[in-house]
C-alpha cells in the first residue's frame, strides 16, 4: 500500500493531502510565519488524526513512502524584501546600471544590494589580482554585506570566476568562522545574458539562508521520527528533489506550480484541451493555463518584473483573495493587494480585524455559515462583519448594506475575470478549474463575466495545490551552452550533463539507468524560441547553425507513485437531495453526495474546507471522483459523465 504525503505551505494556510492506499485524506492548519516548522508539524499531525482517529505523527511518518513539500517562504521573503545584505562583484567594463531595466528592478536592487557593489580588474597579474580581491571583499563586508555574488561576462567568464574562486579560498578558507559565503554565477547557470544570470544569482543568494535553515529543520523533524525516506522539495519546474539537491530560487512560486500540475492531471484525465486554472486563497489569486496537456511556461522565467535564467510557469498572481482588504477610493471599490492575512484576519474572525473583506461579505450574503466555516473550527461573527462593511464600504459609497454587499461581490468577480481574460483564447471552448479555499465560491460569477460555460471544482479543491504536488517525480534538469556547433560538440556537452545527472541521481538513491532521460536543444531563430528534441539521437537540427544561443537541456526523471483518478464510468443519474437550506439556497454536503447526483442553482455545495456557490442558471453534476462539474443551463452533457460546453 502506497502512502504519499504532499504539503503546500501558503501565506495564510498550510495544506496536506495524503494518499493512503485507495483513500484520500486532507488537512489544513494556520500558517505560523514566525516558525514554519511548527505548521509543518501541525498539519502532518492533523492529517494523522484524520487517518488513524487520533494524532499519530510518528506512525504516519513511518508509513509514508514519499513526502513532497512546497513553501511560499521564498515568495514572501522577496515580496517583503526579508533576507541577507548582498554584495556584488563584477568585472571592470561591466556596469551594474545595466541590470536595472525598469523601476521594479531599481527598487529590488536597492533593497537587496544597495551600494554594496564593486568591480575588479581581471587583467591584473596574480599578486595584484589577489590583493585586489582582498581589498574588494573587505570593502563590501565593511559596508554590511554578509553574502557575496561574483558575476563576470564574456567567453572566459567560467575561467575567470574559477580563478577568483581559487584565490578567494586561499584568503577566506571555508573552515574559518568568519568565512563569507560567495556564489559564483557560473555555478548556478552559464546563461549568456549577463543581466539574467546576475539577477538569478542575486535572488538565489537572497533566498538561500532562510530556505536552508527552515528546510533542514523540517527534514530534521522527519529524521527524529525515523521517516524512511528523505523530505522532497517541490520546485517551480514541476520536479521534486532532496533538500541537499534543491536550489533556493526554484522554491519561488512552487505552490502555484503544484496547482498547475494538478490542472494538467485533470486536463489529461478528462480530455480537456484548454483548462484555465484559478486558485484563490486568502491573500492572492493565481491564474495559469494548461493547453493540450502542457503547462504554459516562459522560457526565461519572470520573477516579479525580473527575467531570470530558468523557465517558470506563466502564472499571473494578483493580490486578490478571501482576506484582501476592500476600500473606497474616489467613489470606486478597490480590492487589495493589502491583506489582513490569517492574523488578525477578516473582521468576522473576531481576532481584532476591522477592515472589510469578501469573506465578511459572503457571510452576510448567507453563503457562509457562521458555525460550519473551516470545518467548524472557526466561528464567525456576523456583527463584526456588518460593522466593518458599513464603515469601510457602505458609508463611503453612501449606499445600504445590502447594496454594498452586491457591489463588493460584483467588483471581486470583475477584478479576477479581468486578470484571466488576457490568457483566454476561446472562452466557449475553455474549462475553468476553480480551486483553493476561496476559488469555488466565486467560480460561477467569474465564468459568467468571461463567457465560460463549463467549470470543474475538484473534490479536493481546498488542498488542490498540495494534491497537484503529488503528481511530481524526482527529477533534475541541466542546461549548458553549445559553444561547439557540431555533432561531436553536442556529444561532449551531453556526456558532461549526463555525468552530473548520474552523480545527483546517485545522491537521490537511484542509478541513472532507472531514470527517463530527455534531451532537447533550444535555440532562437528569427526571434522565435525553438526546442529540438534529440529523441535518443546525438544529432543537431538542420537549422541550428543559423540560430542564436544554442543550449542543450537534459532532464533526468525517476518516476515515483502518483494518485490515480477513477475512470468516468458511472452513467447513473439521480437528483441530488439537499438536507437543509441556508436562507433561500438549497444546501448540499459534498461528503454525503454520490457519483451521478445532479442539481440546479441557486444552491450551495459545502465541503469541510470550501464552499461552492452554484448561481441561478447553472447546473451541477458529481462525477466518479466526486469532482463537481458545473455548466450553464442548456449546455450538453457528453458520454463521459462530465459536463462540456457545446463548442469544443
Amino acid at each position: 500500500m502506497a502512502v504519499l504525503v504532499s504539503i503546500d505551505n501558503g501565506g495564510t494556510l498550510t495544506d496536506a493531502c495524503v494518499i493512503y492506499g485507495s483513500k484520500v485524506f486532507h488537512a489544513k492548519t494556520l500558517t505560523t510565519p514566525h516558525d514554519l516548522t511548527k505548521c509543518f508539524v501541525e498539519v502532518l499531525r492533523e492529517a494523522s488524526r484524520k487517518i488513524y482517529g487520533e494524532p499519530k505523527l510518528g506512525m504516519l511518518l513511518d508509513e509514508a513512502d514519499y513526502i513532497r513539500y512546497s513553501t511560499t517562504r521564498g515568495t514572501n521573503d522577496i515580496v517583503q524584501r526579508i533576507g541577507p545584505r548582498l554584495g556584488l562583484i563584477v568585472a571592470n567594463g561591466s556596469d551594474v546600471k545595466d541590470l536595472i531595466r525598469n523601476n521594479d528592478e531599481k527598487e529590488l536592487f536597492a533593497a537587496i544590494v544597495g551600494d554594496r557593489s564593486s568591480s575588479i580588474d581581471l587583467g591584473l597579474d596574480a599578486q595584484a589580482f589577489q590583493a585586489s580581491i582582498s581589498k574588494t571583499i573587505t570593502q563590501l563586508l565593511s559596508q554590511g554585506a554578509n553574502r557575496i555574488v561574483v558575476s563576470f561576462y564574456g567567453k572566459t567568464l567560467v575561467a575567470d570566476e574559477e580563478r577568483m574562486k581559487r584565490l578567494t579560498l586561499l584568503q577566506y578558507p571555508r573552515h574559518l568562522l568568519g568565512a563569507v559565503p560567495i556564489l559564483y554565477s557560473n555555478q548556478l547557470s552559464d546563461d549568456h545574458d549577463f543581466a539574467r544570470r546576475t539577477w538569478s544569482s542575486l535572488l538565489n543568494s537572497f533566498l538561500h539562508p532562510a530556505m536552508e535553515r527552515f528546510l533542514y529543520n523540517a527534514e530534521n523533524v522527519l529524521r527524529e521520527h525515523r521517516a524512511k525516506n528523505p523530505l522532497l522539495i517541490f520546485g517551480n519546474d514541476g520536479t521534486s528533489s532532496r533538500v541537499a539537491k534543491s536550489i533556493a530560487l526554484k522554491t519561488w512560486g512552487s505552490g502555484p506550480r503544484g496547482g498547475m500540475e494538478g490542472a494538467k492531471a485533470i486536463a489529461l484525465h478528462y480530455d480537456r484541451n484548454m483548462v484555465v486554472a484559478m486558485d484563490i486563497g486568502g491573500t492572492s489569486t493565481d491564474i495559469g493555463v494548461v493547453e493540450n496537456a502542457t503547462v504554459s511556461e516562459r522560457r526565461w522565467g519572470q520573477l516579479e518584473s525580473t527575467e531570470i535564467s530558468f523557465p517558470l510557469s506563466d502564472i499571473e498572481s494578483i493580490g486578490v483573495g478571501g482576506s484582501s482588504i476592500f476600500r473606497i477610493d474616489r467613489g470606486e471599490i478597490v480590492i487589495g493587494p493589502e491583506s489582513v492575512g490569517s492574523a488578525p484576519g477578516p473582521a468576522c474572525f473576531g481576532r481584532g480585524g476591522r477592515q472589510a473583506t469578501i469573506t465578511d461579505a459572503y457571510l452576510l450574503l448567507g453563503v457562509f455559515d457562521a458555525d460550519s466555516y473551516f470545518g467548524g473550527n472557526l466561528k464567525l461573527d456576523p456583527e463584526r462583519a456588518k460593522v466593518a462593511i458599513e464603515e469601510n464600504v457602505a458609508q463611503p459609497l453612501n449606499v445600504s448594506l445590502e447594496e454594498a454587499l452586491r457591489q463588493m461581490e460584483r467588483a471581486y468577480e470583475a477584478r479576477i475575470a479581468s486578470a484571466i481574460k488576457p490568457k483566454l483564447k476561446d472562452a466557449a471552448g475553455a474549462t475553468l478549474l476553480a480551486f483553493g479555499g476561496a476559488g469555488p465560491i466565486t467560480a460561477c460569477g467569474v465564468a459568467q463575466q468571461l463567457g465560460i460555460t463549463e467549470i470543474i471544482v475538484p473534490g479536493l479543491a481546498a488542498v488542490f495545490s498540495a494534491f497537484g504536488i503529488g503528481f511530481s517525480d524526482i527529477a533534475h534538469v541541466y542546461e549548458g551552452a553549445l559553444s561547439d556547433i557540431s555533432n561531436s560538440g553536442l556529444e561532449n556537452r551531453l556526456d558532461g550533463l549526463l555525468t552530473r545527472a548520474r552523480r545527483d541521481m546517485f545522491a537521490e538513491g537511484f542509478d541513472l539507468s532507472e531514470c527517463l532521460i530527455e534531451s532537447t536543444v533550444n535555440y532562437t531563430s528569427d526571434n522565435v524560441d525553438v526546442a529540438y528534441r534529440l529523441n535518443g539521437k546525438v544529432e543537431l537540427a538542420a537549422g541550428i547553425k543559423t540560430g542564436r544561443h544554442p543550449r542543450l537541456e537534459v532532464r533526468a526523471t525517476k518516476r515515483i507513485p502518483h494518485f490515480s483518478m477513477k475512470a468516468l464510468e458511472n452513467d447513473r443519474k439521480s437528483a441530488a437531495t439537499s438536507t437543509r437550506k441556508r436562507g433561500a439556497l438549497e444546501l448540499f454536503r459534498l461528503e454525503d453526495m454520490k457519483a451521478g447526483e445532479q442539481g440546479v442553482g441557486p444552491a450551495i455545495i459545502e465541503e469541510e474546507y470550501f464552499t461552492c456557490q452554484v448561481l441561478q442558471g447553472w447546473q451541477f453534476a458529481i462525477n466518479d471522483n466526486l469532482d463537481i462539474v458545473l455548466q450553464r443551463r442548456g449546455a450538453q452533457v457528453d458520454g463521459k459523465n462530465t459536463v462540456r460546453s457545446k463548442k469544443k
